[in-house]
């Protein structure tokens, strides 16, 4: 008698029309490669030479663009191991504003070098856990590398120069213009206290045609579109903001009207006519010499509205009517009818300008502190506005989290190398299978530098052989003074690689004051600025990073190694996938093969 065996894993457990992919299937080594194909979809517009992707959404939009955050959005991932670090990266998103692409590049080179260990024969949970320790040595060597900070949040000078690295990612070249006008707009709305700095207040007009440099900041709201009556400009006015519309109320039941005469004909209307009329004047009377309105405006309405010089325009967008009632002090009204003097709003100036063929109307403060500011962005195509729309998003995202840290790490591949250089002397000493998930976590960060001189046209094999040679570790012993560390930097930088090595503001003083409190046989380490010069300007292909004022936020390189680790590690816990059958009816037929045969 032989036994009943199951047709399929899990046969008769599940309903039919699941799919289950286990262990023994390589499930774990398909993740990988699913996580490893989004990377490499986005690796390329890693930095400030990367490559743009032109995405057709499923509206047939089409999106150009090298941000990651936007590619990923747009494209439909269905894979669900592929899915966890696309969440991630939107995390990201969510949470700094910038950095979508690192997640991604980094996750990927993660899973890669997994995949290299569990080929030698490591378990993933010696993985997980070797990647979980190498994560906390990496944000630990983070927290020493800074070489900078914002001292004054309130200069320009100083906020443009956090800004300046994180728009060049995406608009390179134009980084000096965008980020001085990104750090001008957000000092008009900074609040006494920064932390309560809020992005929203920064708006975005993009108007097609001139050059990005005939760009510019108005301090207040600016709307595409001209006022709907006659005046056009008005100065010091009260304004009125109407939810409801402007225009003679319908009645809710139908009725029939016998006219006998002409004169009946004539003065049908005479009722309305002088109800709206009261209206307005009520208005003009009440002070209010600008109204909004949130919903039509009646041909009547619009005529008493003009004789009586009042400027109107309409804002059919509900988002933005609130953001113009904040501006102005305003409470949007729903009746029609005289405003209470509390309910009304203030502007300095209304006036309609014409930008590049297009009538604009904008609405502007003219004392210091604003409660908004709009960045009026020019250039050729529509698609080129709406990716420095992207980069000023990233510049303004950077400026809330100055607020929270101000500290700047340097930028241009330079961190990660210091990261390889410290995660790797760990793993040297630690013992047992872990070492091997540490120094593979280190060799991940190889993959920035590795990408951005691959992409700036550069060897990179040559690159990051001078980039190991600067960070090769050499730490000062106690018996080394200040001035001997401070002639082996001059010696560094007159070296034939043409690289210097910078160290932290203050640091002989902190040496100085580290062997009075104990007698530790270390000083601190000097931090090597060392990165990719992908302009090749000196022809070594390296460049000192904090001289060149190439410098990125300390918090979202953070968030960036947080995030990365945890969903490389959440896909390698993974060994099983079990697919429910789809919900609804049966599948729609499929193309049939013998179509043309009887």
């Amino acid at each position: 008698m032989s036994l009943a065996m199951p047709s399929a894993p899990n046969g008769g457990l599940f309903k039919a029309g699941y799919n289950s992919y286990d262990a023994e299937d390589g499930a774990v080594l398909r993740n990988i490669d699913a996580c490893r194909t989004i990377a490499t979809t986005v690796q390329t517009s890693l930095g400030p030479y990367g490559r743009n992707k032109i995405v057709i959404n499923h509206l047939q939009k089409m999106i150009l663009t090298n941000d990651a955050a936007t590619i990923l959005r747009e494209l439909d991932v269905v894979h669900p191991a592929a899915k966890l670090i696309v969440m991630a990266s939107q995390q990201q998103e969510a949470e700094m504003g910038d950095a979508t692409n690192l997640i991604i590049v980094l996750a990927g080179e993660l899973l890669k070098k997994a995949e290299e260990l569990l080929r030698m024969g490591l378990k993933t949970s010696e993985i997980v856990a070797g990647y979980e320790r190498a994560q906390k040595i990496a944000l630990e060597a983070l927290e020493e590398l800074e070489v900078d900070s914002i001292g004054d949040i309130r200069s320009q000078s100083e906020l443009a120069k956090a800004l300046r690295t994180v728009i060049a990612a995406k608009q390179n070249g134009s980084e000096q213009l965008l980020a001085d006008m990104v750090a001008e707009a957000v000092l008009a709305v900074l609040p006494k206290n920064p932390y309560n700095f809020n992005v929203d207040n920064i708006r975005v007009v993009k108007i097609m045609g001139g050059s990005l440099e005939q760009s510019k900041v108005v301090r207040g709201m600016v709307f595409g579109r001209e006022p709907d009556g006659t005046v056009k400009k008005a100065v010091k006015a009260k304004v009125g903001v109407f939810n409801c519309p402007i225009d003679i109320s319908q009645t809710e039941t139908k009725g029939t009207v016998l006219l006998k005469s002409s004169k009946e004909l004539f003065d049908f209307t005479k009722g309305e006519e002088h109800q709206m009329e009261n209206t307005i004047k009520e208005l003009h009377d009440s002070g209010m010499r600008v109204v909004v309105a949130g919903a039509t405006v009646g041909e009547l309405a619009l005529h008493y509205l003009n004789r009586a010089g009042i400027l109107v325009i309409k804002i059919m967008s509900r988002f933005e009517l609130r953001r113009l009632c904040r501006v102005v002090g305003a409470t949007p009204l729903a009746r029609l009818g005289a405003p209470m003097p509390d309910e009304m709003g203030n502007v300095d100036i209304v006036e309609t300008l014409e930008i590049g063929g297009d009538r604009v109307t904008v609405f502007r403060q003219e004392n210091e502190q604003t409660r908004t500011a709009t960045l009026v962005l020019r250039g050729a195509t529509q698609n080129h506005l709406d990716d420095v729309e992207r980069a000023v998003d990233d510049g303004v995202n950077v400026v809330k989290a100055i607020t929270r840290d101000s500290r700047l790490v340097p930028g241009a591949g330079a961190s990660e190398m210091e990261l390889i250089e410290r995660v790797s002397r760990v793993a040297d000493k630690t013992a047992g299978l872990a070492q091997y998930a540490i120094r593979k976590y280190a060799e991940a960060f190889e993959v920035i530098p590795r990408t951005l001189a691959e992409s700036a046209g550069l060897d990179a094999t040559e690159v990051l052989a001078k980039l190991y040679t600067a960070h090769q570790a050499q730490p000062p012993t106690a018996s080394s003074s200040a001035a001997g560390a401070a002639g082996k930097a001059a010696t560094n930088g007159s070296s034939t690689n043409g690289t210097s090595k910078a160290q932290t503001n203050g640091g002989a003083e902190a040496d100085d004051d580290d062997e009075d409190e104990d007698d530790d046989d270390e000083e601190e380490e000097e931090i090597d600025c060392t990165g990719v010069d992908m302009e090749n300007s000196d022809g070594t292909g390296t460049l000192d990073a904090s001289e060149e004022g190439i410098l990125d936020l300390m918090l979202t390189k953070q968030w960036a190694i947080r995030l990365a680790t945890e969903a490389a590690r959440t896909v390698l816990s993974v060994d099983q996938i079990i697919v429910a059958r789809q919900a609804g009816g049966p599948k729609p037929l499929g193309p049939n093969p013998n179509w043309d045969q009887d």
